[in-house]
Order: C-alpha cells, then sequence, then structure tokens
C-alpha cells in the first residue's frame, strides 16, 4: 500500500518505520521537516500535508492534542483521495472522534480512531497495544497494518469507542505509576536499598508496567521523556471531561499531581518525574 504518515514524533517516527521495513511505500510529514527528513532513506518525507497525502491508500496520524488531530484530519480531507482511510492513532477526544467519523463519512473518507498504549519502547519494538474505534469492515481492512505495528490489536467498537478505550487504560496507569512512587518514596523515608525494593516490587503481585519500567527511572532520577508529562496531563483531562458524574478519586488525585508539575515546568520531562512530587515541596 501507499501510505502516509502524518506525526514524526517519539511514537510516530519508528511506527511509520516499521511499516517501511514491511514493504509499503510510506510518506511523512512532520510539522517541523527536518524531523521526518532524518527517517530518510527508509520513507519519503513531505513539507506539506498536501503532499504527503497524495495518492495515499491509508493515512496514519499521531499529533499532540485534540485541537491537532481537528486541525490536521479537516486538511487531510480537503486533499486526500474520496475512500482512503483516515486512521488517527493520538490520544484524544472520543466526541471528536465520532464527530470526524461523521464528517468523513458525508465527504467520502474512512475515519478511525487507533490510540496506542505501550510508550516509546513499545513503538519501538512493534509491541504497542491498539485500541479501535471503526466500522468493523473498515477494522479487518487495516487489522495487517496494524499488526506490523503492535501486539495487541482489538476492536472495541464503533467510532470514538477507541479513545474511550484508551482513556480507560490512562486511569490504570495513573493509578499504577502513583503507586510505584508512592511505594519507592515509602521505601526510601523508612532506609531501605531501592533497588532491592523494586525487586519485590517487580516479582510479586504488585508489579506493573510502570514500577518495572520506570520505577528504576525514578530511582536514578532519569526524566528523559518517553512519554511526556504534557501528553499523559492532555490524557488526565479528556478523561475529567468524559467521565461526567462518574467519581474516579484515584485518577482525580494524580491529575492533580501532574497539574502542579506542570505549573512547575515539567512539561516536557517524562511522566516518571511524578517521583519529584514527593520529593520536593511542589505547590
Amino acid at each position: 500500500m501507499k501510505i502516509a504518515w502524518i506525526g514524526t514524533g517519539v511514537m510516530g517516527a519508528p511506527m511509520a518505520k516499521h511499516l517501511a521495513k514491511a514493504g509499503h511505500d510510506v510518506h511523512v510529514y512532520n510539522r517541523t521537516f527536518e524531523k521526518a527528513k532524518r527517517l530518510e532513506p527508509e520513507v519519503t518525507a513531505h513539507e506539506t500535508i498536501e503532499a504527503v497525502v497524495r495518492g495515499a491508500d491509508v493515512i496514519f496520524s499521531i499529533v499532540g492534542y485534540p485541537t491537532d488531530v481537528d486541525a490536521v484530519i479537516h486538511e487531510v480531507m480537503n486533499h486526500a483521495n474520496p475512500q482512503s482511510i483516515l486512521v488517527d492513532m493520538t490520544t484524544s477526544s472520543p466526541s471528536l472522534a465520532k464527530a470526524l467519523y461523521e464528517e468523513g463519512a458525508t465527504r467520502g473518507f474512512k475515519v478511525v480512531d487507533a490510540p496506542v498504549t505501550g510508550g516509546d519502547l513499545g513503538a519501538i519494538n512493534a509491541t504497542l497495544s491498539i485500541m479501535v474505534g471503526a466500522d468493523q469492515d473498515v477494522f479487518n481492512t487495516i487489522k495487517p497494518l496494524l499488526e506490523i505495528m503492535g501486539k495487541t490489536i482489538t476492536y472495541m467498537g464503533p467510532a470514538g469507542s477507541g479513545q474511550h478505550a484508551k482513556l480507560a487504560n490512562q486511569v490504570a496507569i495513573a493509578g499504577a505509576i502513583g503507586g510505584a512512587a508512592e511505594s519507592l518514596r515509602y521505601a526510601e523515608i523508612k532506609g531501605l536499598n531501592l533497588d532491592a525494593m523494586l525487586q519485590v516490587i517487580t516479582g510479586g503481585s504488585a508489579d506493573s508496567w510502570q514500577g518495572a519500567n520506570n520505577g528504576p527511572k525514578m530511582i536514578v532520577k532519569d526524566f528523559e521523556p518517553g512519554f511526556y508529562v504534557k501528553h499523559f496531563l492532555k490524557d488526565l483531562k479528556l478523561v475529567m471531561s468524559e467521565k461526567g458524574d462518574l467519581r474516579l478519586p484515584i485518577t482525580e488525585g494524580i491529575t492533580e499531581i501532574y497539574e502542579i508539575l506542570s505549573r512547575n515546568g515539567y512539561d516536557n520531562f517524562g511522566t516518571q518525574v511524578i517521583i519529584d512530587y514527593y520529593l520536593k515541596d511542589l505547590r
């Protein structure tokens, strides 16, 4: 297939390269052209969305915020071939996903929401979990492409369902990363060896991906981003806006912590920087 890929950041770059390595003709675009250009020669970089979507069968996007998704998908619709499939893999608003699906249908496009989880390592190793909201036949068409990038591909239902699934996933992450940070801080205060403590956590019923992967980074204060604070906070705020009257006290508490981190200049650090909330007097 001829594939267009919009967004070559921490997640998008390795995902696009996996599709190219599988033999597809992949064309990429990024707002910062140099980020797209450095992926060559495996892919072909373009300087505009109009150029990158020309003749594409499937158009993937993974950008920053719902406002970015809205702008990008509308520009894609203005230039792409009718009947092409538009797959947005950004964590975004379920309501927006439904609206774009409905508008796409009136303009001859098949729009899919397919957010991912697994972080930068999942993107690099092609082990992502991908949750999909789409018409069933469209899901069946793109599933082989998704299987190139991920290990767990799950059809969640109609448009918007993929985004709701991703937000539910972020609720679970909120509890896991907060729990790992609190556990390590408690152990430190009580004079325990943190490496030994982390071995206990990851070797028993308290084990989690967050503990195993971000726990070691918390211990050595490695705050390089695999997943940015600003993007996780965006996800948590989406949960807050979509939950209605549902009480989510754990997620609400973790959202408040990341809002404090954001106010203190931590937006471009990795989510494991939550440990600093416990180490410093942040308000």
